[in-house]
């Protein structure tokens, strides 16, 4: 990918205006470098907000077809590439091709079909009482997002912001480049009028308050850490503009009494070590009846052994390492912490799994005997660590579940109607009932911590659009 080189400002690749600061992407199966990126300094994003303010004013009075009209060509030519992007995500972050092929790779499709699906019945104009509402572009977006899940992330802002007649520029984590750059030639190839689209790398700490604070910037969304969220929301702040945070979570898995424990426990495991536990609605505290406690311990541990560690390149591999060192450095202190604190270890633990002595491979872990006051029960991990809490009456379950600083997702396993009745009183944005997995159609987003707005379906498209209200003479 001889434009990584490179970024995308107003419908040209260019290289950076200035001597840049580099950074090396490595791969995390082998620890060995695969590219070189430049990271862009004041100038450069300078470049690409004015660049994205100067077309605002006609990609946004474009009309609806036409607009969709480029999406359609940057949808056929996704379809295309998807093995290629597949392969990109596998190498760059580590996903299993397997997930990288079935679930990261299409996630970036699915939202943008369900954008232009969105935008063909959406209403843009409609009549409520005797005045007109318009619904129009909110106008120059950044968008700013993280190395786990790519090109969800990604495609589930440029899609609907796209769509909606918004002009951007994003910012994709240097952790994970490869992805975004193949994208944005998809894009390239689809000759969207100049500055539409515009695509720099960049660490986060540096070119974020550059993009947050900027008053030709009318859009921040984010998907990060709460961290980044507050400097975001701090930085946006003296222009009064729109920030939409999707950040962390410590997601409660609540395993009601009566259910089918082999079932919950097994679901609750492999859902928690799905993309090595880098995902953040990740089920990581499980909930469990104390007087079922032990033999959910067993049922945990037998998940973990049988859990294929390994080269994220073969078809068998279950997860595949960490997408870094600094955030397997910090899966391994918090396991250290875990101990520290007295949790009981009932699989896995520091260092890689046996027979692996390269890559940031981590072991499938899970501790038991956890009270909601330890650290491993607080912090976001964002790794394969799964803490278990015994829990005596639902009141108690329900208590401990939204004794959180975040509030992102949620899971109930039982009898249905008692597990949506529970799911009503989780301070939470999203709940997985019963083994069920997301759905692009609704919302995605979270309470307190986790995060403002919502992303995903008509309510992320909601997101990239500004409401008038036209009062029309009687």
């Amino acid at each position: 990918m001889d434009t990584l080189q490179q970024f995308y400002i107003n419908g040209r690749w260019v290289s950076p205006t200035e001597e840049a600061t580099t950074h090396a992407v490595i791969n995390p199966a082998n620890e060995e470098q695969i590219a070189t990126l430049p990271l862009a300094q004041a100038a450069d994003i300078d470049s690409a907000i004015a660049a994205a303010h100067q077309a605002f004013p006609s990609w946004s009075a474009l009309p609806l077809e036409k607009r969709l009209g480029y999406m359609e060509k940057i949808l056929e030519a996704y379809q295309a590439r998807l093995p290629q992007m597949a392969e990109a995500i596998s190498q760059e972050m580590g996903a299993p091709i397997t997930l990288a092929s079935k679930v990261q790779a299409p996630m970036g499709l699915a939202h943008l079909k369900t954008a232009l699906a969105i935008a063909r019945e959406f209403p843009f104009e409609e009549a409520v009482g005797q005045s007109l509402i318009r619904r129009e572009a909110a106008g120059v977006c950044a968008l700013i997002t993280p190395w786990n899940w790519p090109m969800n992330q990604i495609m589930c802002k440029v899609a609907p912001a796209m769509a909606a007649g918004c002009t951007m520029v994003l910012k994709p984590s240097e952790f994970a480049p490869l992805s975004a750059n193949l994208l944005t030639q998809i894009i390239d190839e689809a000759d969207l009028p100049a500055g539409v689209f515009n695509m720099v790398y960049g660490d986060g700490a540096a070119v974020g308050p550059l993009l947050s604070s900027d008053p030709r910037i009318d859009v921040v969304s984010l998907t990060g850490s709460t961290r980044a969220g507050e400097s975001v929301s701090r930085e946006a702040a003296s222009t009064i503009k729109r920030v939409s945070l999707e950040l962390g979570g410590k997601s409660a898995n609540i395993l009601l009494p009566g259910c089918d424990l082999e079932q919950a426990v097994t679901h609750g495991v492999r859902a928690m070590m799905a993309n090595t536990g880098q995902s953040c609605n990740a089920p990581s505290r499980m909930l469990v009846p104390e007087d079922q406690l032990a033999q959910a311990e067993q049922i945990a541990a037998q998940v973990c052994d049988a859990i294929v560690v390994g080269d994220p390149s073969d078809d068998a591999t279950v997860m595949g390492p960490i997408a870094n060192r600094r955030q397997y450095q910090r899966v391994q202190t918090m396991i250290e912490k875990g101990q520290q604190e007295g949790a009981k270890l009932v699989a896995g633990g520091t260092g890689k799994p046996e027979g692996i002595d390269k890559g940031y491979f981590a072991r499938p872990t899970v501790f038991s005997e956890v009270n909601n006051q330890m650290t491993i029960a607080r912090e976001e991990i964002f790794g394969p660590v799964l803490v278990m809490i015994p829990y005596d009456t639902l009141e108690n379950a329900v208590d401990i579940a939204n004794d959180s600083d975040y509030g992102l997702s949620g899971y109930v396993f039982g009898d249905d109607s008692q597990a949506r009745q529970i799911a009503t009183r989780l301070r939470t944005g999203n709940v997985h009932i019963n083994g069920a997995g997301p759905d692009i159609q609704a919302a995605f987003g979270g309470y307190k911590q986790s995060g403002i707005g919502r992303e995903w379906g008509r309510f992320g498209f909601e997101e990239f659009l500004e409401t008038k209200s036209l009062f029309l003479p009687r």
